[in-house]
């Protein structure tokens, strides 16, 4: 059993959130990063059964911004 699950977290372009786990097939989205909690949790119980669920997800925020040099 991993001890935790890592999602990478950016914005959406539709408004939002997209959130992608790090080596498993588990992606989901929300309107809030609020929601988007809830989201990821609602995700990981779907995706492991009771004994291999990690016991920690952590939300990794993806900043991307291009800048006029």
């Amino acid at each position: 059993m991993e001890e935790e699950i890592i999602f990478l977290v950016k914005e959406s372009p539709e408004g939002g959130y997209e959130a992608r786990a790090l080596g498993y097939s588990i992606f989901t989205e929300a309107d809030t990063f609020e929601e988007l909690k809830e989201m990821a949790k609602d995700a990981v119980r779907c995706h492991f059964e009771d004994t291999e669920r990690p016991r920690l997800i952590r939300l990794h925020l993806v900043k991307e911004e291009a800048i006029p040099a």
